[in-house]
């Protein structure tokens, strides 16, 4: 994840942007458009204009758009408080209760699907459409040589990366930037899994978008499409919830560059 997706010329303003409180920690938000609510959830290590600088524009069109920066990420402050994946989930409930959304679609990308997946198993009234992009539930969903990164990483890997030039032109203490990563590094390195049980209890319609190469195990993720209730022959029974697009000639990082294929699924998806 060295690489950030290049920004088009078209930037569009935040109507309105700020701050929600949210478990002992503050929240950065921006909210773009009008319409029915969707959430983006961005990957790890990213900004808001990192990973949806291209598809925001797309998306305000018809829709408003509430892009969120989770615990230490971008303007969100550090905090020493637990990384949890339950928690941060609940983070993007408190700040859905404080911009007064009762429910909404969510899209979210790499860590930031892994969010929306839990988002999803503890907030079922709250969600109405989920999007998974390249984003696993458990550690398994991942290429054993992904899972084997995970655990060797080391800030100073980090150094000087475009990931490294986005936290420091909008983070509120730059100094923070080795602390940061030390806290990702950690739960990076921790095997999780929401379970194969909960996943299938999704109720939600869930569009799932992966790249073919973009380290996702695909015999994991047909399995995931499955537990939604995909992977039927529909000429013999009804076309199920549940969508699963693969990308071809992708990788984790230039899959979010794909602005108009990307747009394209959702978009329909979500219609």
């Amino acid at each position: 994840m060295s690489a950030a997706p290049s920004l088009i010329a078209q930037q569009i303003k935040p109507t309105s942007r700020g701050y929600a409180p949210a478990n002992g920690i503050q929240v950065y938000y921006e909210v773009y458009g009008e319409g029915k609510p969707v959430i983006l959830l961005h990957g790890a290590y990213y900004t808001i204009e990192m990973n949806w600088g291209e598809l925001i524009p797309e998306l305000a069109k018809t829709r408003k758009v509430i892009a969120l920066e989770l615990q230490g990420h971008g303007h969100t402050p550090y905090s020493d408080r637990k990384l949890s994946r339950s928690t941060l989930a609940s983070d993007v409930e408190k700040v859905m209760d404080y911009l007064k959304i009762d429910s909404a679609d969510v899209v979210g990308y790499s860590f930031g699907g892994q969010i929306a997946y839990q988002f999803a198993l503890q907030s079922p009234q709250r969600l109405k459409n989920l999007v998974i992009i390249s984003a696993v539930y458990k550690s398994e969903g991942w290429l054993p040589e992904v899972n084997a990164v995970f655990k060797k990483m080391k800030p100073e890997l980090f150094a000087n990366s475009p990931l490294q030039t986005a936290y420091d032109a909008v983070a509120p203490d730059k100094t923070k930037w080795n602390k940061f990563l030390e806290q990702m590094i950690a739960s990076a390195g921790e095997p999780f899994d929401l379970g194969d049980d909960n996943i299938a209890k999704i109720t939600a319609p869930v569009l799932i978008i992966s790249g073919d190469n973009d380290g996702m195990d695909k015999i994991e993720l047909a399995k995931t499409y499955k537990l939604l209730g995909g992977g039927v022959s529909a000429d013999m029974q009804a076309m199920p919830k549940a969508r699963l697009a693969v990308i071809p000639n992708q990788s984790h990082v230039s899959l979010m560059r794909q602005t108009k294929i990307i747009f394209s699924y959702v978009d329909d998806f979500l219609q």
